[in-house]
């Protein structure tokens, strides 16, 4: 048996008896198992002390990391499993792979290293704080590791025949290995980051490769314009799209495979005058939908939706600009309403989230499955719930508002500026007005903005010329300095923010009346709807977000 890290102290006469009491009172107290050596060095007791002590404990090697300056090139191994497991290679000789580990009980990491990757691995132990550091450079030298892959891509197009019209060229090209690692570290690079989309534009001299993380495009590649062909017809390739087709638009599909996560990845090309730009989605399949209460309710608003939610019948929309989260609160209602007892049918495009208990339909409009005649369908299978992806022609609409009449509860989105729009848009597709007062439950429109970084939020007393930006209730500013959380933004995921309009009899009174937007707009704020821009204030004074993000996804309220 190995002596206690505590024993191992106060016989190196670092410790004494009362302080390792006291520090195992702290460990008690604490709700979440926490190591003895971690809690030391927080009382006080140096790292090398306690590193010391764990080479005793463990009879491992202690690493002095000065002596292993170069990086152990390992493609196969992520820099994101390494800082989790606490883990810096060190040198690679045949397969003996020699490793620094922080915590030596913390085994998984090296069992992984065995049995998944196959190398015999051989542990030196070396500080926390060290190894993170360490990682931490050989991260920021990814841009030099790019820089190589994109001098070897471009070296495989320059030494290919001058026939770059040819497809047996374009398919040879695409498989080059230099062409092939610059692509998955492109997409690979996107998943660390955790950006939704990747967008690869051509320009006249130079291809940009940009991320959309958080909602926001940062541009992260700047590739040179002979690597083009080479890149777009790789990632053709995998997506199984024609690449002899330049002219016209093409969709596909790629299913790729990260550690720890399997993401779908929806392709589109669409001819430029510089060549085709191409944007990739990426969709984590294992990744679950939030549920209603982490999307950023407030309580009132909460309240009043899961009221409307399980109605027995009717219609309730959710409007906003694509990517404003109006599918996650779909899922995220669904999901509250599930229940053996219901049957709910959805019809979407795509589907992007797979639920248990839930019949999903997905558009297939080049074999005649569009909304309106899926729903057309539906209707007959004796559901309970349905959920339409988006109304956008009179015939869905009519489809929609006819099943809301019969019994049926349903779900849709539309594309509306607020929520009151979304009623005048209803009758300007050609829906009578005694037809949407009669079915429409409620509105709810929405925007996603991006959230402060928890750990590098701070604020301060609010200047006037700020105030006047948004509100005059504002006393203090929120900004984000940028860390290694953020990646240096200040932000760190979305938040949303949300406008409810509950269709009373007030509002019902003005759709029979053909009421314009403004009319229905005043009618709900004086009855207590709280706008988008103010629901976005709410969380500005709350130091959830800044004032800079919600004037960037609202509008001034006239």
């Amino acid at each position: 048996m190995h002596k206690k890290i505590g024993e191992i102290l106060l016989e190196m006469g670092v410790l004494t008896a009362a302080e390792i009491g006291r520090m195992h009172e702290i460990q008690k107290s604490e709700g979440v198992r926490r190591r003895f050596g971690e809690i030391a060095v927080e009382q006080g007791t140096s790292e090398a002390k306690v590193l010391e002590a764990l080479s005793i404990q463990f009879r491992l090697p202690v690493a002095d990391l000065k002596d292993y300056a170069e990086e152990v090139p390992l493609e196969k191994i992520s820099f994101s499993f390494l800082e989790n497991n606490l883990l810096l290679p060190l040198t690679l000789q045949g397969n003996i792979l020699t490793v620094a580990i922080a915590d030596p009980t913390h085994a998984e990491g090296v069992d992984a290293l065995r049995s998944s990757f196959g190398y015999d691995v051989e542990l030196f132990l070396a500080n926390k704080s060290d190894i993170l550091e360490r990682l931490q450079l050989q991260r920021g030298s990814r841009n030099a590791v790019m820089q190589r892959l994109i001098e070897d891509a471009a070296e495989d197009e320059a030494t290919g025949p001058e026939i770059t019209g040819e497809i047996s060229h374009l398919k040879d090209l695409a498989q080059e290995k230099g062409i092939i690692q610059l692509v998955n570290i492109i997409i690979e690079n996107a998943v660390k980051d955790r950006a939704s989309d990747i967008h690869i534009e051509p320009g006249e001299l130079t291809v940009r490769a940009r991320y959309r993380i958080d909602g926001v495009l940062y541009e992260k590649e700047v590739l040179p314009m002979r690597t083009y062909s080479a890149i777009s017809s790789r990632i053709k390739l995998l997506a199984q799209m024609n690449i002899a087709e330049r002219r016209l638009p093409q969709d596909g599909r790629i299913k790729a495979s990260f550690p720890g996560k399997e993401i779908d990845i929806r392709v589109s090309t669409l001819p430029t005058i510089h060549g085709e730009s191409i944007v990739m989605r990426l969709l984590d399949k294992g990744s679950s939908f939030v549920t209603l209460e982490d999307l950023g309710f407030d309580r009132v608003i909460l309240d009043i939706y899961e009221q409307m939610i399980k109605r027995p019948y009717g219609m309730i929309l959710i409007t906003g600009p694509t990517g404003s989260g109006k599918s996650t609160t779909l899922y995220a209602s669904l999901d509250k309403i599930n229940t053996p007892e219901k049957k709910i049918i959805t019809i979407e495009e795509p589907v992007e989230y797979l639920m248990p208990g839930i019949n999903q339909i997905q558009v297939r409009p080049k074999i005649g499955l569009t909304f309106a005649g899926g729903l057309r369908h539906i209707v007959r299978q004796d559901p309970d719930v349905i959920m339409v992806g988006e109304i956008r022609d009179m015939e869905t609409a009519g489809i929609a508002i006819h099943a809301a009449l019969t019994g049926h509860l349903l779900y849709s989105t539309l594309h509306t500026n607020d929520a009151p729009g979304a009623v005048t848009r209803l009758m300007d597709m050609g829906i009578e007005n005694y037809l949407v007062a009669s079915t429409l439950i409620g509105v709810m429109a929405q925007r996603l903005v991006r959230r402060l970084c928890e750990h590098c939020a701070e604020s301060r007393p609010a200047s006037g010329e700020a105030v006047k930006k948004l509100d005059e209730r504002i006393d203090r500013i929120w900004t984000g300095r940028g860390c290694e959380h953020c990646a240096g933004t200040g932000y760190r995921g979305r938040i949303g923010i949300f406008e409810m309009l509950p269709v009373e009899d007030e509002i019902r009174n003005l759709i029979m009346q053909r009421a314009t937007v403004k009319e229905i707009k005043d009618m709900a704020i004086s009855l207590g709807m709280r706008t988008l821009r103010e629901d976005g204030i709410q969380k500005v004074i709350r130091g959830v977000t800044t004032i800079d993000e919600v004037l960037r996804v609202t509008q001034v309220e006239l």
